[in-house]
């Protein structure tokens, strides 16, 4: 029974954290972001969001980003600088091809920083890329 389950791979889907100039409060901030590298559009798209460090943990967030285009990205939301010291982790769930997938991303505590920053494709910033 077990072995006629199929369990899609996510490939193609990621999470990114890009610092990016506020223009309203005149000051750099860091912006999770949901990037669609696929060639085809995914849809229901949900993010659970969280930061955790032993007893320290930030409360779970849930945002509904519904449907994001082929080779496009959504802003997922903006994290605060106290966040950064915990580890942050991101679990993307949506449909495509009629399937099901599912995705986690986490930013070890401390990753996310200027040292860090590399060039994002399709959002053509600098931001961090988590390892797969």
């Amino acid at each position: 029974m077990k072995k006629d389950i199929e369990i899609p791979v996510a490939k193609d889907v990621h999470v990114v954290v890009i610092r990016e100039w506020n223009d309203k409060f005149l000051s750099k901030e860091w912006n999770a972001y949901l990037i669609n590298n696929r060639s085809d559009t995914i849809e229901m798209t949900i993010v659970v969001s969280k930061g955790f460090d032993g007893d320290k943990k930030t409360s779970t967030m849930r945002h509904g980003i519904g449907i994001v285009d082929a080779k496009s990205f959504k802003k997922i939301e903006f994290l605060q600088e106290e966040v950064l010291a915990l580890n942050n982790e991101f679990f993307v769930t949506f449909f495509a091809e009629n399937k099901l997938f599912e995705k986690r991303f986490l930013f070890p505590k401390n990753t996310i920083s200027e040292n860090s920053l590399t060039a994002i494709p399709i959002i053509e910033k600098d931001g961090i890329l988590p390892e797969d």
